[in-house]
């Protein structure tokens, strides 16, 4: 996951984290990564349109931003 992370560092990259909040709800983030600092990361939130901070704990799952093809 750290790996995704730097490339979306490195290549200024949208990628989507699965993340489970302080209330224990579990949300779909579309994140631009700034920084990652031990067991943080700082990341621009695309649904919050803020920079956030997520704790690597908490995210259950990370990938690439798919685009969508439709007809």
């Amino acid at each position: 996951m750290k790996g995704l992370f730097q490339q979306s560092i490195d290549n200024k990259e949208k990628i989507v984290i699965f993340y489970i909040d302080n209330n224990n709800n579990v949300t779909q983030r579309f994140i631009r990564v700034i920084s990652m600092n031990g067991n943080t990361i700082v990341a621009f939130c695309y649904w919050r349109k803020k920079v956030r901070t997520f704790k690597l704990e908490n995210i259950l799952s990370a990938g690439p931003n798919r685009k969508r093809v439709g007809a």
